[in-house]
């Protein structure tokens, strides 16, 4: 086969200029007539004489025919035709170009250098119209802002992505001012979702940046998984092949004219190439409106990949690591017999009858479906248990005796403004207790209360931490000027304290940020934490003495600054969590780390143990929160549904949930089990920052950049909200916030703060709250 190139078809005949005409402007074509006209009328001789010296000089006039847009593409591309297909240039598209070279027998090399040039489809180069996609995106936007209400939720995710490649292919193909006017005109309607990902395509210009950027290029060789039904899949492909789809034919008027048909194949050819579709046989009524998102986007690399064939989405990799042992951890049976002794003979002492029920809590009881871990199953701890352990198991039980017990259900079936509103209230919401930090120069990044709540810690952008006691006694460190041999065992070391000391302390070590904080949690509520960890720009997590008040260790490991820290349950052992796109293992008792969890696409911004310290959970910048396992190091869920970074983690006490919040405004509950979300909760004005689980698992609390503190239903439905009182007296302030807001039906409650972004939140063991955050002066915000 040959390739030619035809010459271009001539639509009037070809007239030989008459040199010895008097007057040119006679034999000319009426364009160049009236422009001769015009020069001649402003006495403009110069320019005059030289456009009838070259139209006298011109051996042929062309000017004359109208060659149309076919015709001059047909001139200027590259052709060539098969004999099965005459006529037809299978050339036409760059992305068949290389499959049709290699048909035609070309040598590798020229292939190479073909394909090094980028897209060589002169046709498709030379056929581009800007505003084609602004047609297509317009009758695409306005067919699914039309279509029926049980189909717009499945419908509108596929605005997102077409609305990218749209803008990118502007951007790429040097339309800047229309891939200006293309994002100003379009992304308004999806700026509530995407708001992120949007302002980051904002800053692409140039076709170097699109080039140059990971989430460009991400979008160009990835493709985008949409999930919708069976019917809602034929009504898009309905309306793309004919301009209607049926039933939910929308509010468009499909793709008439030319201009119509250049914007329908502009979209077919980013649904073609770019997106694929999970279509799933559950009709569109039966999947909750906010199911859809769940589990779309650009999940190729998100999905880890443990065999040699792709699994196609979360689900199918959730279910193929089979089932998880999340029920409590096993205590010993030397343990639990002293326990139960030590909480007998402290009944006869007190003379409370009633307190040998309490043994009841010592065994809970097993919750259907769940399994329970071996002692096997545990990470290696101490053979032989202490008397704090004994101390902290009894406080447990004295903990769920004295427990108050909260119902949120209480609150969905009241009149909140009736008299029965009032008790229901005391019922169903918790006691929060607020420390704000104030004159905080350069800000507060993190702050949280020891497990038996004498102490407060925060950690400063100016690379020190603070302590305060929360029962005003005096933090006493060493003094400088004892010997280490007179330090023997931990006894002496109270007679080298100092004599006098103050409610707060600061420690001083790091040469970054502070971004977290965790107190050792050995003691639990019975006795005051011994040890801090700390974490930093600086890229190390430090452990700090708090009987001496100075640091013990520096761990090092991480290549960039650490965002997270956290003990285990059970002490000894800590997790981290950097921007180098890892969480690691670490125990006390070597500076090494002892597991290095990798496969985030982005940061790992956030770390959490579950309750029985077989799994950790982490949260990331690529919009994905994973649960590994603690010995194997392998990943064992993954949670796909945010459409932001992650910010923080919580996973209820019982084992069974896990919540997720970030920079989407939204808070995700997923089943650790199955790895399915359960539900979307909204409602967070700004950045959702911390979240704490009530000691039941029913009620979850959540503060954020929105200076407020809000309560939720973990059993509740959730679903469209309606109108609800607020934390404190309904203001129209407060009513104006709720208006503005998405909220869920299962909010329960707001409480607002004057001007401080809460960084912290979290329940005791009895289901009081406590939160933290530092006050913001009027001018800083």
């Amino acid at each position: 086969m040959s390739a030619a190139t035809p010459a271009a078809s001539s639509s009037g005949g070809v007239s030989p200029v008459n040199a010895s005409a008097p007057d040119v402007t006679q034999s000319v074509s009426s364009i160049d007539r009236l422009v001769l006209e015009y020069l001649r009328s402003r006495g403009h001789k110069d320019a005059e004489r030289a456009l009838n010296e070259s139209l006298e000089n011109g051996s042929v006039d062309e000017s004359g025919k109208t060659v149309s847009a076919e015709d001059l593409i047909k001139t200027l591309a590259v052709y060539a035709q098969k004999p099965s297909r005459p006529g037809d240039n299978v050339l036409r598209e760059s992305a068949n170009v290389l499959q049709e070279l290699t048909a035609m027998g070309n040598p590798p090399s020229i292939q190479n250098l073909i394909a090094s040039l980028g897209t060589v489809g002169a046709e498709e180069i030379l056929s581009v119209d800007p505003t084609d996609k602004e047609e297509g995106f317009r009758e695409l936007e306005a067919w699914v802002e039309g279509s029926l209400d049980m189909y717009k939720p499945e419908f509108r995710p596929i605005l997102f992505p077409i609305f990218c490649h749209f803008h990118l292919d502007l951007v790429q193909r040097g339309f800047k001012e229309a891939a200006l006017r293309f994002y100003a005109t379009y992304s308004r309607s999806l700026a509530a979702m995407h708001h992120a990902t949007l302002h980051h395509l904002s800053t692409l210009l140039l076709p170097s940046h699109v080039q140059n950027d990971d989430d460009a290029q991400r979008f160009k060789n990835e493709k985008y998984v949409i999930r919708m039904s069976r019917s809602g899949f034929s009504l898009l492909v309905g309306w793309l092949t004919e301009g209607v789809g049926g039933e939910a034919s929308g509010a468009g008027d499909g793709f008439s004219g030319e201009k119509g048909k250049r914007g329908r194949a502009a979209i077919m050819r980013v649904v073609n190439n770019h997106l694929r579709f999970d279509v799933t046989s559950a009709s569109a009524t039966a999947v909750s409106p906010n199911a859809w998102e769940e589990s779309t986007g650009l999940l190729s690399q998100l999905i880890p990949q443990t065999s040699a064939s792709a699994i196609p989405n979360p689900h199918a990799f959730n279910a193929s690591k089979g089932e998880l042992k999340l029920g409590p951890a096993p205590i010993s049976e030397e343990l639990r017999a002293e326990t139960e002794r030590v909480i007998r003979e402290q009944s006869v002492l007190d003379r409370d009858p009633n307190a040998q029920y309490d043994l009841q809590f010592l065994r809970p009881p097993a919750i259907p479906g769940v399994i329970s871990p071996a002692e096997s199953d545990m990470l290696p701890y101490p053979q032989s248990f202490k008397t704090v352990d004994v101390q902290r198991e009894v406080e447990k039980v004295r903990d769920a005796r004295k427990r108050i017990r909260l119902e949120p259900s209480a609150l969905s079936s009241v009149d909140m403004n009736s008299v029965q509103g009032g008790a229901a209230r005391a019922r169903g919401l918790p006691s929060i207790c607020a420390y704000t930090l104030h004159d905080v120069g350069e800000g507060a990044p993190c702050c949280t209360f020891s497990p038996d709540l004498t102490l407060m810690a925060a950690g400063f952008s100016e690379s020190y931490i603070r302590l305060w006691s929360l029962k005003n006694e005096k933090l006493k460190g060493l003094r400088n000027d004892f010997s280490l041999s007179s330090v023997k065992d931990s006894g002496s070391l109270s007679k080298i304290q100092q004599k006098e000391g103050q409610t707060t302390r600061k420690l001083v070590g790091h040469s970054g940020p502070v971004y977290s904080l965790s107190f050792d949690p050995l003691g639990g509520s019975a006795a005051p934490p011994r040890y801090l960890l700390s974490a930093s720009a600086d890229a190390t997590a430090r452990l700090w003495s708090l009987d001496t008040m100075t640091n013990v260790v520096a761990f090092r490991g991480h290549q960039n600054p650490v965002w997270d820290v956290q003990w285990s349950p059970m002490g000894i052992y800590f997790a981290t969590a950097s921007r180098d796109r890892t969480a690691r293992l670490w125990s006390t008792d070597r500076t090494s780390c002892l597991r290095i969890y990798a496969g985030h696409l982005s940061d790992v911004d956030c770390v959490r143990f579950h309750p029985n310290s077989l799994y950790i959970a982490t949260g990331s910048s690529d919009w994905t929160a994973r649960l590994w396992d603690v010995q194997r190091g392998a990943c064992v869920r993954v949670f796909i549904g945010h459409q932001g970074s992650l910010s923080t983690l919580a996973i209820s006490p019982d084992g069974r949930y896990l919540a997720s919040a970030g920079e989407d405004l939204a808070i995700n509950l997923w089943d650790l089990g199955s790895g399915r979300r359960i539900k979307k909760m909204t409602g967070h004005t700004a950045s959702v920052y911390s979240l704490s689980f009530s000691a039941e698992s029913s009620m979850l609390v959540s503060g954020g950049a929105d200076w407020t503190v809000r309560c939720w239903d973990v059993r509740g439905a959730g679903g469209p909200g309606k109108s609800r009182e607020s934390g404190v007296a309904e203001s129209t302030i407060t009513r104006t916030i709720d208006d503005e807001n998405n909220e869920t039906s299962d909010l329960l409650a707001t409480f607002p703060t004057k001007r401080t972004p809460i960084t912290n939140v979290h329940f005791t063991p009895r289901n009081l709250c406590l939160v933290a955050g530092n006050f913001l002066a009027p001018d800083s915000r």
